[in-house]
């Protein structure tokens, strides 16, 4: 590779995978002489790129976070991928980056070859973002906690319960997990000796202590998200639901993987949903995305409650006595 601007960019692409690099086989995959690749990385160096350099033998290279950003380079599926990333975050529910978000899109956009430029132009066109949904986030906040998990250390913050009670809680972050709008922190109590999922738009001046710790394995070797997903089925919630539904279990239609429960077989024609929920509203709202037969069995509340509303709709279309103008 004789060209020293198409080799410091090949050299540059190969560092930014921050892999550690043995210096022969760097040089062997530029195709130069060990003498040329450390010219190559002198010229990095000046351009503002931290490259660590080992001596001796196993010595090699590495790209590390310098003080400031010098240029990236990126391929065609990385500019993609942050296009798009740009384009959702700019309409996302994380306060503080809509504005940057759409100034980084606008600067990347500028230098798209255009090739390039038509195919994300394309992909932004076919993509409809939705409104926002959940409380939004402050962005300084999403990044201390995603610190504490890298770097492992414990934080402190304060916490709003869903029943008002406010307390300070220490905790050690394992996770932060992203769902239906809001996002949560997976952490270890450490008051509590237990594993807890948090609501991050119920903390309140998040930081760390400064305390290292030991990172644990969640219990069942499930995922954060999994872990999510489970605590938040089996929150206490005011009312509990079971439906029995004229339809097998694994044939449900797929807004039922929505709720916040379970669904038990009961023979080859019929399976029941348990499920909760805080407002009788919300279970109305699931059970209407329904295309099979139901039948509630409990609570009375919920049935009356579907009455209602189906009274209401067809005063609505029509099926009851409505003033006219």
């Amino acid at each position: 590779m004789s060209d020293p601007s198409t080799r410091m960019l090949r050299l540059l692409s190969l560092l930014q995978t921050h892999r550690f690099w043995e210096g022969p086989e760097l040089a062997e995959e530029l195709d130069v002489s060990e003498r040329t690749l450390r010219r190559d990385v002198e010229r990095l160096r000046g351009l503002g790129y931290p490259v660590d350099a080992a001596r001796g033998t196993g010595g090699g290279y590495q790209l590390r976070a310098g003080q400031r950003l010098p240029p990236l380079l990126l391929d065609d599926e990385d500019a993609v991928a942050i296009a798009v990333g740009l384009r959702t975050a700019a309409v996302g529910t994380i306060t503080g980056i809509e504005e940057a978000s759409v100034r980084a899109l606008a600067k990347l956009e500028q230098v798209l070859p255009p090739a390039l430029h038509r195919r994300i132009a394309a992909l932004q066109e076919a993509i409809v973002p939705t409104p926002k949904f959940g409380m939004p986030i402050d962005s300084a906040t999403l990044v201390i906690l995603g610190q504490a998990c890298r770097d492992r250390e414990r934080l402190r913050f304060g916490y709003v319960r869903k029943d008002g009670e406010q307390a300070d809680r220490t905790v050690e972050p394992h996770r932060l997990v992203a769902d239906h709008g809001r996002w949560y922190l997976v952490a270890w109590d450490v008051r509590r000796d237990d594993w807890r999922m948090f609501r991050v738009d119920r903390m309140s001046d998040p930081a760390s202590t400064g305390t290292r710790f030991v990172g644990r394995s969640l219990p069942g070797g499930q995922d954060a998200g999994e872990y999510v997903r489970a605590s938040m089925r089996d929150q206490p919630m005011r009312w509990e639901a079971s439906i029995r539904v004229a339809c097998a279990a694994d044939a449900l239609p797929s807004p039922a993987t929505w709720w916040r429960g379970r669904v038990e077989p009961i023979d080859d024609a019929s399976c029941r949903i348990r499920t909760s929920a805080d407002n009788l509203e919300w279970l109305t709202v699931h059970l209407m995305f329904l295309e099979a037969d139901y039948v509630v069995e409990g609570p009375p509340e919920l049935a009356e409650h579907l009455r209602a509303t189906a009274e209401r709709i067809g005063r609505a279309c029509g099926g009851g006595q409505a003033s006219r103008g």
